[in-house]
């Protein structure tokens, strides 16, 4: 069996904020590595390093040791058209309607505008937003604006998928179909998805699952924190 090939991966990485006293150690020594079939849950309290992680893994924050890299992808700056990152807090662009945020990354990417705005479409409509086209993100509710973020990753079509607590602003079942979109859509392209996530049942479709406890990767939760 060839195994799938290896999207990202992290090597002894470690991440530092500030210096001296006030320093902070967000992720400290870890490794790890994400093939293209991987459905990885990372979970963790707040302050555990899950959304640091996240970010080194989409190549968005630097290492401050270690090295990360990305052997199936492309090199930059084409890579960032595969990396798809779905941030926890708002990320929509405030002067453009929900729309064109979605179609945002195909605009970078150079895909025709027949084409951008069929995948924009498509999107929105697997996320139950369709409607919300026309709409700017300042007339949006925090679970709608989270649901357009998701759609933008969608269209785009990444095969590396990273998802920090999609589903944190959305009620149980509105979360569960966020959740059955992004594995449909990465079954469908191939895609590696790692979501971050405090829920439990999030966690539990997913097949991997990484415990972050004080900026370290486990593979069982700390028995001090179960």
């Amino acid at each position: 069996m060839i195994d799938d090939p290896i999207l990202v991966s992290c090597r002894n990485v470690s991440r530092v904020f500030n210096a001296g006293p006030s320093a902070v150690v967000a992720v400290h020594g870890t490794t790890c590595a994400v093939p293209s079939g991987a459905r990885v849950a990372i979970i963790g309290s707040s302050g555990s390093g899950k959304s640091t992680l996240l970010h080194l893994l989409a190549g968005l924050e630097q290492p401050t040791v270690g090295s990360v890299e990305w052997p199936a992808l492309p090199p930059a700056p084409e890579r960032a058209f595969q990396i798809g990152v779905i941030f926890q807090g708002p990320s929509l662009v405030p002067a453009l309607d929900v729309a064109e945020n979605v179609g945002l990354p195909l605009v970078l990417a150079g895909v025709p505008d027949p084409e951008r705005r069929v995948r924009a479409s498509d999107a929105l409509a697997a996320l139950g937003v369709a409607e919300l086209a026309d709409k700017l993100p300042e007339e949006l509710s925090g679970g709608q604006a989270q649901r357009v973020a998701v759609a933008r990753v969608l269209a785009q079509a990444p095969r590396l998928v990273l998802a920090d607590e999609p589903t944190g602003q959305l009620d149980s079942a509105t979360g569960q179909h966020l959740v059955d979109v992004l594995l449909a859509a990465a079954d469908r392209i191939g895609a590696g998805l790692l979501v971050t996530t405090h829920d439990r049942e999030v966690a539990d479709r997913l097949d991997t699952h990484w415990y972050m406890h004080e900026g370290r990767i486990h593979t069982a939760p700390d028995p001090v924190l179960s």
